[in-house]
């Protein structure tokens, strides 16, 4: 898969390096403030806890 890849990409192996970079900047910054965010919430709810709930 990552040689498809590299033959797809247009240019010298420097300017195929660069887009893959951008492309990994990329997906991680969505990574992170989209989906890793909504996991979060989704598995693990905001809720008050009943454990040590003092009175």
């Amino acid at each position: 898969m990552y040689a498809a890849l590299w033959r797809v990409l247009p240019g010298p192996w420097w300017v195929r390096v660069l887009i893959l970079i951008v492309l990994a900047a990329i997906i991680l910054y969505l990574l992170f403030y989209y989906a890793f965010p909504w996991v979060f919430h989704t598995l693990w709810p905001n809720e008050e806890s009943t454990v040590g709930g003092g009175g």
